[in-house]
């Protein structure tokens, strides 16, 4: 029998009524309406902030053998730890709002028995970021300073810290600010420079020590001097109108006197000698491979060249042994080498191989008190979870590569985390954990928040 119009169209209503009833009741923020994803591309999972651990733990403790099973991706000469670490996990609990990306992306520090480290939104032009504590004893994080909060209302605030954590010897942390986008730095957000910070660790109280020490530029590339407090920083133009390519900076944070600023300075990372004094880097891209420049603070002036070239993406401190070791970018395809430089002769040397897998990138290494063991987690910038999220132990005696620990797929399953890379690893001054502050994707297709694994390596794995 035909249907009436009005009993079709009461039936197409009634349908629309129970599709809709089963649809989960998702508001976007204004501005933020959810576009139908691509084809073949899977929607994306609203997620909550801040971050949990399922059943309202605030710590994820294990030791489980499934950190010592290796992915296919692992080369065949990788030795691979026997005795699985016991490691701690826990979120930042300043995430407590949807960021752009929440990200790590400065070097962190363990010294007096502490870890500290910083994170960041990405937000632009207002962003925020943030530094921690952490008490291994106590297991606890603790917030020591709100960038926002310390510079107060203004049209540009840094959404990241992407320079290292050092401590002086007047006991005050000091670091410095980056942009949270390239687009922000300029004279419509009343942009005048990034900012020399420090805190202290005992009372949390914050202070700015410089602001725009280069005038118009960000500071993403930074080391103290601990004892002479002479901050050196590598600066980037706030915009392509700035010019003037990466310059060097040095900074006398007790005077709070500019020492020098001069061009062609360090893109990401430089060596510190501290017996000496000198600061080392190569001028120029991150990716080269290149000579080694010199300052030296005592005699002053511009840095001049030396007679010594290696890779420099990242760098250790300075062992007692007068050697630092630092590891190149490998871009464009090109393999990560791990070399040795002497701070007494100054001459370096390739040491070997970095990757253990897939994952070439590597912006933090860390040597341990004996100076024999490196630590590091290729795949700094995303994918690391691609080779199993490998913790790596480079010993310079025998040259040889070993995993510590893989973190994924366990973290994953147990509690829907997946640590997919890091800018910030710090061995403690005992030489029995490594602090790991990590870019963590739960349901993003990057990543979505920051977490802080504490690993416990064995002693067997770390003889003499």
């Amino acid at each position: 029998m035909r249907q009436s119009p009005w009993r079709t169209c009461l039936a197409l209503a009634l349908a629309a009524l129970c599709v809709y009833a089963i649809l989960p009741d998702i508001q976007p923020a204004p501005g933020q309406e959810k576009k139908a994803p691509k084809k073949g591309k899977k929607a994306a999972t609203t997620l909550t902030f801040p971050p949990k651990l399922p059943g309202g733990q605030d710590i994820h403790t294990a030791t489980a053998a499934e950190f010592l099973q290796a992915p296919a991706s692992i080369a065949k000469d990788v030795l691979i730890a026997k005795t699985p670490p016991t490691i701690d996990f826990l979120y930042y609990p300043c995430q407590t709002y949807p960021a752009k990306i929440w990200s790590n992306w400065g070097d962190g520090l363990a010294i007096n028995g502490k870890y500290y480290s910083s994170l960041g939104d990405h937000n632009a032009p207002k962003g925020n970021a943030f530094v921690y504590e952490y008490d291994p004893a106590r297991k606890v994080l603790r917030l020591l300073m709100n960038v926002a909060q310390l510079l107060g209302e203004l049209l540009y605030l840094p959404g990241k810290i992407h320079g290292r954590l050092d401590l002086g010897k007047d006991g005050w942390l000091y670091f410095s600010t980056h942009r949270g986008s390239t687009t922000v730095t300029t004279d419509a957000y009343g942009y005048k420079g990034d900012w020399i910070i420090r805190c202290d660790p005992k009372t949390g109280k914050s202070e700015i020590i410089a602001h725009g020490p280069v005038p118009k530029r960000c500071i993403p590339c930074s080391v103290l001097d601990p004892d002479r407090l002479i901050f050196y920083g590598g600066t980037a133009p706030g915009s392509k109108a700035d010019g003037g390519g990466v310059q060097f900076l040095a900074f006398d944070v007790q005077k709070r006197k500019l020492l020098y600023s001069g061009p062609d300075g360090p893109p990401r990372y430089m060596i510190f000698a501290r017996s000496t004094g000198k600061i080392y880097y190569v001028p120029g891209k991150e990716d080269m491979v290149g000579q080694l420049v010199s300052f030296d603070p005592a005699k002053g002036g511009a840095p001049v060249k030396i007679q010594a070239s290696l890779g420099l993406r990242a760098a250790t401190d300075e062992t007692a042994q007068g050697m630092v070791y630092t590891v190149s970018k490998g871009a464009k395809g090109g393999q990560t080498m791990i070399y040795s430089f002497n701070t007494k002769t100054e001459e370096a040397q390739v040491i070997g191989p970095a990757a253990v897998g897939t994952n070439e990138y590597i912006t933090s290494i860390d040597a341990d008190p004996s100076g024999r063991y490196l630590y590091y987690v290729p795949g700094a910038h995303g994918g690391a979870d691609r080779d199993g999220s490998a913790v790596v132990q480079f010993d310079t005696k025998t040259k040889e590569r070993k995993v510590i620990a893989f973190l994924n797929p366990y973290f994953k399953d147990k509690i829907a985390a997946t640590p997919v890379g890091t800018y910030s690893t710090a061995v403690d001054p005992a030489g029995d954990k490594l602090y790991i502050t990590w870019n963590v994707r739960r349901e993003s297709r990057a990543w979505d928040c920051c977490a802080l694994t504490v690993i416990h390596i064995p002693q067997s794995e770390r003889q003499p």
